[in-house]
């Protein structure tokens, strides 16, 4: 997918409060930033941050790191949340594969929210349910293991259940028309484009 330049969007993104621009200096440490000892959960790919920025209003008492590593697309999160106050959400321009760089044992949930499929078989590893994610999520949660996937995409949804499995998890959640089973759910901006298509949206929430 080809992505719009902002202008100006690297500048927005650093003066923002919510963004933590040395993130290596607080691994193992992000109960400081957010000054209590609260549940820490972390979206891997926030894309414009609906889904974020949502949660973080619906559950105070949880804090959220949305990670991003697109300026022209982390900038729109930045925008949405002028004139908001949300203690509890932080926001990082980062790569997701080097995920354990700037986290340890510290994280209780993951969200993986429409992911690139990379649908050549040769690409899987960078799949972010491949084998070789799922080894660094090991290093960054706090205890027991948590991920919960939304997805379009029914071959990266398949490949991810087994991904999961193999590597020891267990399956406790699981839609193949997330919208149409009225599970609880709080939607991406990619999401309502989506199912206003009348597309389904495949969920699964594991752990181990």
């Amino acid at each position: 997918m080809r992505l719009k330049n902002v202008k100006g969007a690297k500048e927005i993104i650093e003066a923002s409060n919510y963004i933590i621009k040395n993130p290596k200096d607080y691994k193992g440490k992000y109960s400081e930033i957010f000054k209590n000892k609260n549940e820490i959960h972390l979206e891997i790919g926030m894309g414009k941050g609906d889904f974020i920025i949502g949660m973080a209003k619906k559950y105070p008492n949880i804090n959220f790191i949305g990670i991003e590593m697109f300026d022209s697309v982390m900038v729109r999160a930045v925008q949405k949340l002028d004139d908001i106050d949300l203690p509890n959400l932080k926001l990082i321009r980062f790569d997701a594969t080097e995920i354990d760089d700037i986290f340890h044992k510290e994280i209780d949930t993951i969200y993986l929210n429409f992911s690139d499929p990379w649908p050549k078989n040769r690409h899987e590893h960078r799949r972010l349910t491949s084998e070789r994610f799922l080894k660094r999520y090991d290093n960054i949660f706090k205890g027991k293991k948590h991920i919960i996937q939304k997805t379009d995409n029914r071959k990266l949804f398949e490949f991810s259940i087994i991904s999961y499995v193999e590597n020891g998890y267990k399956i406790k959640e699981i839609s193949l028309n997330l919208h149409k089973d009225n599970l609880e759910n709080v939607e991406t901006e990619y999401e309502k484009r989506f199912v206003s298509l009348g597309y389904p949206i495949y969920m699964i929430e594991v752990y181990k």
